[in-house]
């Protein structure tokens, strides 16, 4: 989903400033100061990064480097394994969508795109066993992750990286509630059992066939907005991420050591009738170099309502998206991303069942 109006036509209730000179690359920092005035002041300016840029670089987050290194080395074991072996726990194998896919699977703009996205990735969600309520009523995308056999310490270590970044995710929609005006808490009873999906992604490197330009007929991912609240974002020294921001422009997301890019989803976007629009980004990996980046998508209960909060709305104005629900809004934008998903995973019918 790309918004369809000038983003700047809005006030924010954070400090204000023009893209042209705001700075993408400021370093932002986490809220788990207990002081009022501080986390308020740290709110304020993540939520004028997300109206004034579309993004934010989040240092002082307290997840551990040495977890986030190892995370990455991890990834890149796996990845660096024969497809034979990575096949074992490929998502076809999975009844919701975890687990390995190949480079091509998902095609993040396949009305650009002649060829799926430049990339393979694993994902991993909430490990929801079969007798868990929700799995046994047939829920889409809820169940157990898949993880491969005789890979020592992989599980471990995405475990843990899951739930330190679960908990980081979390003060992000606090600060977001409070710049909001909202109650710290006011997005908590959403995220009970969150439809969270980690993605560690692998790019090969790039170059044009001819010397030129690369088109984007076929680029690492394709232009897309996330498709759920938030998505914070650890990235590789290798560069090629590249963000949208409020003046149309293109811009580097360059790659900080310590820092997670955080991105606006549809679903805040949603939330706030744009009042933080949602990141239209894309990878193009020139670098030469094989790419790793995680991506952690936090993405509300199946039942969480998507549409505007209220309190946001100026007087006189009317939302400008119809309501649906979480789980409605990943069917469709997975349905038209994933064309190898099985169509009960996106069929409208078992969206609530």
């Amino acid at each position: 989903m790309e918004s369809r109006h000038d983003p700047q036509d809005r006030t924010v209730p954070a400090r204000r400033a023009h893209p042209g000179r705001a700075d993408p690359h400021r370093r932002l920092h986490a809220v788990p100061d207990r002081r009022p005035g501080q986390r308020k002041r740290a709110a304020l300016e993540l939520a004028g990064a997300f109206r004034d840029v579309g993004f934010a670089y989040l240092a002082g987050h307290g997840v551990d480097q040495e977890l986030i290194d190892r995370t990455f080395a991890e990834a890149g074991r796996f990845f660096a394994l024969p497809r034979k072996k990575k096949a074992e726990v490929a998502v076809e194998k999975s009844n919701c969508d975890r687990g390995w896919f190949d480079i091509g699977m998902e095609n993040l703009d396949p009305d650009k795109q002649e060829e799926g996205d430049l990339k393979e990735g694993y994902r991993i969600g909430n490990d929801l066993a079969p007798g868990h309520p929700l799995v046994r009523r047939g829920l889409p995308f809820h169940g157990p992750n898949q993880w491969p056999t005789d890979v020592p310490g992989f599980r471990e270590t995405m475990e843990a990286y899951f739930a330190a970044v679960h908990g980081l995710a979390r003060q992000v929609t606090h600060a977001v509630a409070v710049a909001l005006e909202l109650p710290e808490d006011y997005f908590d009873d959403w995220f009970t059992t969150p439809m969270v999906i980690m993605s560690p992604l692998h790019y090969p490197p790039q170059a044009a066939a001819d010397g030129g330009e690369i088109s984007e007929a076929r680029i690492g991912a394709g232009a897309h907005s996330d498709y759920g609240c938030l998505a914070l974002l650890a990235q590789d020294d290798r560069g090629g991420l590249q963000v949208r921001n409020a003046a149309g422009q293109w811009i580097d997301a360059k790659p900080v050591r310590g820092t997670f890019v955080v991105n606006v989803g549809d679903m805040l976007a949603r939330w706030t009738n744009d009042l933080f629009p949602p990141t239209l980004h894309r990878v193009i990996n020139t670098s030469g170099a094989e790419r790793q980046s995680i991506p952690f998508f936090y993405d509300p209960n199946y039942d969480a309502p998507v549409e505007v909060i209220p309190t946001v709305l100026r007087e006189g104005e009317e939302p400008r998206y119809p309501p649906t629900t979480s789980l409605a809004h990943l069917q469709e934008r997975f349905g038209a991303t994933l064309p190898y998903l099985e169509e009960r995973l996106v069929d409208a019918d078992k969206r609530t069942t």
